[in-house]
């Protein structure tokens, strides 16, 4: 299926008290909202939103708050989960959609396993992309408490931001290619465009505020108190198990959070899935909102 001719849009969007920019493609009632993940923006689905538009879609992919183009509240408090997930709901209310499909990875998927387990608004379908399901999984190791060391980092005051900011942000493309399964599938280009975003002011701080919000601020223990009701929402998972960030055995629980769940596993994909294997995520993805055979591996090998 070809989507070449198929154009990406900059949209200007009000949702939440905030502006927020938007890349689009597609037109018409039927919403594919796009969320992205740390240290990303919403052109990291630049591969998925031509595809989306060929399906019918109105494909939205924002920069979140305090990313890119988006407006950039200061202070921790904006950047509480239950904020996030008021974004999501304000984006959804704009599009005034009567079919929702939300889209996430890696801090978006964080936000949209929460907005779908408590039906903020309505959706008809989930798609996550490396991000662990919501509560604190039984398969929690110690090797993958090693691997979110640097979201403990991220709580000191100030110290992250200088690490980010030597030698022009250099730090962002390295953690790219670092968690990368096809690291010759990201674009130089891209590259310095998300270290670019990150430099803009008040930018890295927003960025690394999602991670203190979430522990320093209490997001974490308010979201456990609320518990996480069953999602009823069909679900979509795809992982790239070649993640140096988030393993694989994160996903093997899901089941006990969500009714209707079919799994992917690509073997050799990092944790940029997306963006390292377009074709594959795409098909994947198409297959399964046509209610086509999804293609791929539903089982994954421990290394």
């Amino acid at each position: 299926m070809s989507d070449s001719s198929t154009e990406i849009r900059a949209e200007r969007v009000r949702a939440n008290g905030l502006d927020f920019h938007v890349n689009a493609a597609g037109e018409g009632d039927r919403l594919a909202l796009c969320l992205h993940g740390f240290p990303e923006l919403g052109m990291s689905w630049r591969h998925q939103l031509p595809r989306l538009a060929s399906l019918g879609y109105r494909a939205w992919a924002p920069d979140l708050r305090g990313y890119g183009e988006s407006d950039r509240p200061k202070g921790l408090a904006h950047y509480a989960i239950e904020e996030l997930m008021d974004d999501v709901a304000g984006l959804i209310d704009a599009a005034n959609p009567r079919e929702t499909v939300l889209i996430a990875h890696d801090w978006g998927a964080m936000i949209a396993w929460q907005f779908a387990a408590h039906t903020v608004r309505p959706l008809d379908r989930l798609v996550i992309l490396n991000g662990p399901p919501p509560g604190l999984p039984k398969r929690l190791t110690l090797a993958q408490l090693r691997r979110s060391a640097y979201v403990f980092f991220f709580q000191l005051p100030r110290l992250p931001e200088w690490v980010f900011a030597r030698r022009g942000h250099a730090a962002i493309e390295g953690a790219f290619r670092r968690a990368a399964g096809r690291p010759e599938n990201l674009d130089d280009v891209d590259l310095r465009r998300y270290r670019e975003a990150a430099a803009k002011p008040g930018a890295t701080t927003a960025m690394i505020d999602y991670y203190r919000a979430l522990l320093r601020g209490g997001g974490m223990r308010r979201a456990t108190t609320r518990g996480f009701p069953m999602i009823e929402t069909p679900t979509l998972l795809i992982w790239g198990a070649a993640d140096p960030v988030l393993v694989p055995s994160m996903t093997d629980d899901a089941g006990e959070w969500v009714k209707d769940l079919t799994r992917r596993f690509l073997p050799d994909v990092g944790h940029w899935v997306q963006q390292e294997a377009p074709n594959d995520v795409n098909e994947i993805l198409s297959a399964w909102l046509m209610d086509a055979p999804v293609p791929g591996d539903p089982h994954w090998e421990p290394r």
